[in-house]
């Protein structure tokens, strides 16, 4: 399948949600400050990327991320908003480049980059229920 044909670099996808004590470092156990976590930051950029692509995504096909290369360069307190936007920058194949802002309505709070790639649904999950054999 020709994927270059069906995604254009371009593509925008965002993501929002509210600060909480659910994703906060405390909460995450990936600081002890009541702030925006970082892994909840990952998770929303990714969100965001999938929203990008996902109406154009084949029957029988999904994508799943593979690498993330962000910063979080300012904190976010419970009660704020932080909205992330992910734009597609190439297609290589099965690999889907974007890159990522995360921002509060203070300013940017992170940045970076973000790769997927395109996986057949069936054949992923029969090799990730493969490892249980293992």
């Amino acid at each position: 399948m020709d994927f270059n044909a069906i995604f254009t670099p371009g593509l925008k996808g965002e993501k929002q949600e509210a600060v909480t004590e659910q994703n906060t470092a405390t909460a995450w156990g990936s600081g002890n400050l009541p702030v925006y976590a970082t892994p909840a930051m990952i998770a929303l950029l990714e969100g965001a990327c999938v929203a990008a692509v996902t109406e154009l995504i084949p029957d029988g096909y999904s994508t799943v991320g593979t690498r993330v290369d962000i910063s979080h360069t300012a904190p976010t307190p419970r009660g704020m908003t932080v909205r992330a936007v992910g734009e597609l920058l190439e297609v290589d194949g099965r690999r889907l480049s974007f890159r990522v802002e995360v921002s509060d309505g203070a300013g940017r709070i992170g940045e970076g980059r973000h790769e997927r790639f395109i996986v057949e649904k069936e054949k992923f999950i029969k090799k990730a229920e493969g490892k249980k054999a293992l």
